[in-house]
């Protein structure tokens, strides 16, 4: 079943280069619309995306998920250098709590 165009993530932006705004979809990387107003940009990169995905599922292509209808465990893994992870560490035990909420804090605030 192919997902519904809406529930792709969209952004419309300024683009300086071309005196336009810029419409992209983050699950289809490869495509980008050029238009005059904000509007016009999302509807193009709307249009662009129901496209593509008439023409994957026609030729039997993997569809893109749209990051809105993924599950998320909440859990990932990250490699560190044994010395941050030391100062992390000691960062967490100075201010009374674990390592992950330490963690968790900063990247929710970064």
């Amino acid at each position: 079943m192919i997902p519904a165009v809406e529930h792709y993530t969209y952004r419309v932006e300024w683009y300086e280069p071309d005196g336009e705004f810029l419409g992209t979809c983050t699950e289809f990387p490869g495509l980008s619309w050029l238009a005059d107003t904000q509007a016009a940009a999302l509807d193009g990169i709307r249009t662009a995306v129901a496209e593509t995905l008439a023409d994957m599922a026609e030729t039997g292509e993997r569809i893109p998920e749209p990051l809105s209808e993924r599950r998320y465990s909440g859990k990932f893994q990250v490699r560190i250098t044994p010395t941050l992870h030391r100062k992390l560490a000691r960062a967490a035990a100075e201010e009374g709590v674990s390592l992950n909420a330490l963690v968790s804090e900063r990247l929710a605030s970064a």
